[in-house]
């Protein structure tokens, strides 16, 4: 089966460090200033603060050595939510066929509103345009033919630009990247690649089948092989009836500090369960997904006796299951799902042996009222009181920002869950950039 299109017709729109650019644009005063959002780590840095080699995911104390004259603030999740709901309402006035990623990137299929909105690279600077003037934020659009391409186009179009791979040079594009671009590549892989003399996504494409599965196993041979020749059939999914609820994080660097681990989870938990109570969901199941340096990804899962929404009880139940689990090599990925959805008042409710009647859920509740009235993200401080806890500072963390750097276009375009769900970067919830 063919996987690439015959025209360009997939948009990949990020917009431009998210959370810091929302924060520059509400309080004119941070203009042109380094700012960087999140305490003990970084969620997300201005361009002015990575112009200092600040990145997310990076420790606050390390970001502050780096930048001393930066403007740390904490993260203001709703203003973030409201700037995410209008752009991604933008997004939908192009086409029907929207694939959100996070709060700050999606897939567009355009191929139906080419006669009434022009080309791709057209729509692409439409949205834009859109972008700026009613949201006052800029974000970078990739245009090619699959939803891989796009995603490596815009990341390169970076910051604030359009970089539209035909669907004909879509090899002439790829294969003189390094190989660090492929998905998967992470440091241990490309040490492998390396070692073999594939320096280029070109050596990848070229590489025997027989010589890449010996080296890397079956599975990340299949994978890296089909996206050296520019192979990625998947198509843009636009948002359904969700059966689950969940939050992920990649990682800037691999991972292996167990306090950061600790930080991003009780982050992670914290966002899903505020969503469960906002939308009146609850779930029995607490599922967690570990993508580790070599990209295999294991995941596991608990199923509770009742429902829950209560972000210390997915914490819990997600950290015992980390704990369990003891994956013995750094973390690239991890993410925690609530999974077997349902109204939460049609779900029986019974404390915990042993805990009061108004407990951990008012505790929430009362802090989800406070973050609707004042802003930011708001936790229960019995959640951060021990010093085995996350910093007060630290949601999620979203890391891989940037990761693809600008560089030369050529003459390309420019004008005109307990189930294992290995080798899908594009369909996973990724990091602001």
């Amino acid at each position: 089966m063919c996987s690439m299109r015959a025209e360009a017709t997939i948009l990949h729109a990020d917009l431009d460090a998210f959370y810091a650019s929302v924060e520059q644009r509400d309080d004119p005063a941070l203009r042109g200033k380094p700012v960087i959002v999140g305490g003990g780590v970084v969620l997300a840095a201005s361009y002015e603060a990575r112009a200092f080699g600040v990145r997310s995911a990076m420790p606050g104390s390390q970001a502050r050595r780096l930048c001393p004259q930066a403007v740390f603030l904490p993260p203001d999740m709703a203003a973030y939510a409201a700037a995410s709901g209008e752009i991604m309402r933008i997004f939908a006035d192009v086409t029907p066929l929207v694939e959100p990623l996070s709060v700050d990137e999606a897939f567009l299929d355009v191929s139906g509103a080419l006669r009434l909105l022009g080309r791709p690279r057209v729509i692409a600077d439409h949205i834009r345009e859109r972008v700026r003037t009613e949201q006052g934020l800029t974000c970078s659009v990739g245009v090619a033919a699959t939803k891989y391409m796009a995603k490596l186009a815009s990341g390169r179009a970076k910051p604030d630009g359009v970089l539209v791979v035909p669907a004909a040079r879509t090899l002439e594009f790829l294969h003189p990247l390094p190989v660090e671009v492929l998905w998967g590549v992470g440091e241990r892989t490309c040490e492998v690649l390396r070692r073999l003399g594939l320096r280029t996504v070109g050596d990848v494409a070229q590489a025997p089948p027989r010589l890449l599965r010996q080296a890397l196993g079956d599975a990340a041979a299949t994978h890296l092989h089909e996206l050296a020749r520019g192979r990625d059939p998947r198509r843009v999914s636009p948002e359904r009836v969700e059966k689950s609820a969940g939050a992920e994080t990649t990682f800037d660097e691999d991972v292996a500090d167990p306090d950061v681990i600790r930080r991003t989870l009780l982050g992670l938990a914290t966002g899903v369960a505020r969503r469960l109570r906002r939308t009146g969901h609850a779930g029995r199941t607490v599922a967690i997904k570990v993508r580790l340096a070599d990209f295999r990804t294991l995941s596991r899962s608990r199923t509770l006796p009742t429902g829950t929404d209560v972000a210390h009880e997915i914490f819990s139940t997600a950290w015992q299951l980390f704990q369990a689990l003891a994956p013995g090599d750094r973390i690239r990925l991890i993410g925690v799902r609530v999974e077997g959805l349902a109204p939460a008042d049609a779900l029986p409710s019974q404390p915990a042996l042993g805990s009061r009647e108004h407990g951990w859920r008012d505790a929430e509740r009362a802090a989800d009222a406070a973050a609707d009235r004042f802003g930011g993200l708001v936790m229960p401080a019995s959640l951060l009181g021990s010093s085995r806890m996350p910093d007060k500072g630290d949601p999620a963390t979203r890391g891989t920002s940037g990761k693809s750097t600008a560089g030369d276009r050529s003459d390309l375009d420019t004008d005109a869950r307990d189930t294992e769900r290995a080798f899908d970067p594009l369909s996973d919830p990724l990091r602001p950039s």
